[in-house]
C-alpha cells in the first residue's frame, strides 16, 4: 500500500503547504481597495489647553458606541484602524477623540504624521492597509487637503471652501472601489446625531 501511495507523496505536500500558505496570503495589504474611509473633525475644544472641553469629551464618549457599529447605508461598519493626527504642541485633540472608542475596541490609535503630511498619510493607507474601515481624527484646516489627498472634491463633499471653525458634527466618508479608487458618487458628508447629555 506504501508503495502504491509514494508516487502521489510529492504532489499531496505540495497541497498541503499551499493550504498552510494560504491563511497568510490572504492577509496581504490590499491599500485602499473595497475600504471606507471615515474623517471627522477632533471633537470641541476648550478656549484654552491642549485638550478637550466637556463637550468634546462627551462627544469622544459619544464616539465609542457611535462606530461600534456605525450604521450608514444598510451597512454596519466598525473601524478596524484608528489614525490620529500626531500630538503637538497646540493640541492633543486629535488622539483624545478617538481615545474612548480605542479603549472600547482594543485598538491603538496610530500617529504616524503630523497635519500637513495629508500626502504622507494617503500614500501609506495606498500601500500598506489590511484594514477594511479606517477612521481618521484630523484638525478641521487641514481636513479638505486630506480629502483632496484621497482624490476627493472638499467643496463639493462639505459645500464650503474651508471647514467652518464651529462644525464639530460631520462625518466624511469615502468609498474606494476594488481597484482602490475613489468612488466620488458614492463617498458623501454626514451630519452626526446629536448625542445625548
Amino acid at each position: 500500500m506504501l508503495k502504491l501511495l509514494q508516487p502521489l507523496l510529492p504532489g499531496v505536500l505540495a497541497f498541503c503547504a499551499l493550504v498552510l500558505a494560504t491563511p497568510a496570503m490572504a492577509q496581504k495589504d490590499d491599500g485602499l481597495r473595497d475600504v471606507t474611509v471615515l474623517i471627522v473633525r477632533h471633537a470641541e475644544k476648550p478656549d484654552q489647553g491642549r485638550g478637550l472641553s466637556a463637550a468634546g469629551e462627551h462627544r469622544a464618549q459619544a464616539y465609542a458606541s457611535y462606530f461600534d457599529p456605525l450604521s450608514l447605508d444598510g451597512a454596519q461598519l466598525t473601524p478596524q484602524r484608528l489614525i490620529a493626527t500626531r500630538d503637538s504642541k497646540e493640541s492633543d485633540r486629535p488622539r483624545l477623540t478617538l481615545t474612548p472608542l480605542s479603549q472600547h475596541l482594543k485598538r491603538p490609535i496610530e500617529q504616524p504624521y503630523a497635519d500637513e503630511e495629508v500626502d504622507k498619510l494617503v500614500k501609506s493607507l495606498g500601500k500598506d492597509n489590511s484594514a477594511s474601515v479606517v477612521l481618521i481624527a484630523w484638525h478641521h484646516g487641514h481636513i479638505d487637503n486630506l480629502i483632496e489627498a484621497f482624490g476627493g472634491d472638499a467643496k463639493k463633499l462639505t459645500g464650503y471652501k474651508r471647514w467652518p471653525e464651529e462644525v464639530y458634527d460631520w462625518l466624511i466618508v469615502l468609498r474606494f472601489d476594488h481597484k482602490g479608487q475613489l468612488i466620488e458618487s458614492r463617498s458623501e458628508k454626514v451630519q452626526e446625531p446629536p448625542f445625548p447629555g
